[in-house]
């Protein structure tokens, strides 16, 4: 599929797939904590469990690779829907912490699936002068499909967690499993050479994969590092954001603070490309992570709500330009390397769970000793020294290369 210039349609029918998917797992989301709160738990016990799946996916990251060694994005993403369709009954019979844990750890589980189907993906079925725009309507769509979810939440979701809740997630995420499936029939049937699995070496033993993890980590720890803090801020925002609106003095307005930060991921995947053409992938990431980051540390000196609003809006704006500007460099490594996409897949995962492990710790941490605002004015400084280091110190290109000896 390589230099064909019809090859974008396969990008729009895998986003509308994870657009459907994107509403079963914000519902899925939405009803956990209230189906823990039901069964006794309280608000800390509830995000130290809820926080365990970010663990238990991180483990995962690395058991991955020693499962997935010769398949491509095809049945990593099968997997994920069949995991998927047991989950709800899972979540619906959990009465226990320990059940809790390990629906948690199975929502790990197929959340992490996800990321390492989008990149094999893209990595390996898009060219890549298309890898940022891919991946920016790739986020156009999850983000549309968390706005609709929180719309069909409302709907379905009044006093109790009911039979409704789980048939309605149920339904959605059937609608994008058909989609899958037309997508796969499409390529199988119009592009039959790109749907042949590469194959990948198997690694001998376990000291290989974490030689691997090692050698490629140190390659990637630029782009690691602005995948980790991206996924900081989200998780930082989404721990403090519903407290501040509901302390401050937003009156009708409190629903739009999250508002603000969630709504810019509709609008910049549409102008990604020409940025990251102009600049480089890995320069725009860092460049907007610098822009937001400094809007963001002046936080602490805003007292109107609506400028708040107004600053978190496009402080937001470029910090999810750097998510689509970083997530294509990693498309380009697994371009370049193919033999240890599993690895590359896995280390970025490996990275977004422990920013949404240590993220809510932090905003907790930080929103207790100061406060609010000033957790999110020292939250942009981090953001803004990490950015002026890496385009000081990061490397200008980075280059994967392996041994055969090495596989």
């Amino acid at each position: 599929m390589r230099g064909d210039t019809g090859q974008t349609s396969p990008v729009f029918l895998f986003s509308l797939s994870i657009f459907f998917w994107t509403i079963f797992d914000s519902i899925m989301s939405y009803i956990t904590p209230l189906l823990m709160e039901d069964h006794g738990l309280s608000t800390s016990m509830i995000g130290l469990v809820i926080g365990f799946s970010s663990v238990a996916g991180a483990i995962f990251d690395f058991v991955i690779c020693k499962i997935f060694k010769n398949t491509d994005f095809r049945r990593v993403i099968l997997a994920m829907f069949v995991i998927c369709f047991t989950y709800p009954m899972l979540l619906w019979q959990a009465n226990s912490v320990g059940m809790f844990l390990f629906a948690m750890a199975v929502w790990g589980v197929y959340y992490d699936l996800l990321g390492f189907g989008m990149f094999n993906f893209v990595g390996k079925y898009i060219k890549r002068d298309d890898h940022s725009s891919s991946f920016g309507i790739i986020q156009i769509f999850r983000a549309l499909g968390s706005i609709v979810a929180l719309l069909v939440i409302s709907w379905i979701v009044t006093d109790v967690v009911d039979w409704r809740t789980f048939s309605a997630a149920w339904v959605v995420l059937a609608i994008g499993f058909l989609l899958f499936l037309v997508l796969l029939y499409g390529l199988r049937r119009r592009h039959p050479d790109v749907v042949e699995s590469f194959k990948r070496p198997r690694r001998k033993h376990l000291l290989i994969e974490v030689h691997l993890w090692e050698k490629l980590g140190k390659l990637m720890i630029p782009v690691l590092m602005v995948t980790f803090y991206l996924l900081f801020i989200d998780a930082f925002f989404w721990t403090l954001a519903p407290l501040y609106a509901e302390e401050s003095a937003f009156a009708g307005f409190g629903g739009l603070f999250l508002t603000a930060y969630v709504l810019p991921e509709l609008m910049v995947g549409w102008f990604i490309s020409p940025l990251t053409n102009h600049f480089g992938k890995k320069r725009t990431a860092y460049l907007c992570l610098l822009t937001g980051s400094l809007i963001l540390s002046s936080f602490f000196f805003i007292e109107s709500p609506i400028l708040s609003i107004f600053v978190v809006f496009i402080a937001s704006m470029f910090i999810n330009l750097a998510y689509p500007a970083v997530n294509s460099s990693y498309a380009d490594y697994i371009s370049d390397a193919p033999q240890v996409d599993g690895e590359i897949e896995g280390l970025e995962d490996f990275f977004v769970n422990m920013g949404y492990v240590f993220g809510p710790l932090a905003a907790g941490i930080l929103a207790e000793i100061l406060s609010i605002p000033a957790a999110f004015s020292i939250l942009g400084l981090m953001g803004a020294i990490l950015a002026v280091v890496l385009l000081i110190a990061g490397p200008k290109h980075i280059i994967i290369k392996t041994k055969q000896s090495e596989l």
